[in-house]
């Protein structure tokens, strides 16, 4: 279970959840863009929603538990990277298949 810090805030996501957030938000406060982060808080601390706002000024820490990054899909970077563009922000959809590679069965 990997941990998403900001500020005095700290979040407990999956790894495999917590490497591909890393990447999408990593790569919008790269080009300088500020955004919403929206998720769904456990049951345990009342089941609401949290919002925040992300800027490139900002310290994140991304806490790992487990010792190997997950693999990445390509296709749910890509779902997490059109949600953080709209509107209402980064927030959790879920995983895509990953495309089948053409070619790679002969």
């Amino acid at each position: 279970m990997g941990k998403f810090m900001y500020e005095t805030l700290r979040v407990d996501f999956e790894d495999r959840v917590l490497a591909h957030l890393q990447y999408v938000i990593g790569a919008k406060l790269r080009r300088g863009e500020s955004f919403h982060f929206s998720w769904r808080d456990d049951a345990s601390i009342g089941d609401g929603r949290t919002t925040i706002w992300l800027h490139p000024a900002a310290t994140i820490i991304y806490k790992y538990y487990g010792s190997r990054p997950p693999a990445i899909n390509r296709a749910w970077i890509e779902a997490l990277s059109q949600a953080a563009n709209s509107g209402a922000g980064l927030h959790l959809v879920p995983e895509p298949p990953e495309p089948a590679k053409n070619g790679s069965e002969q």
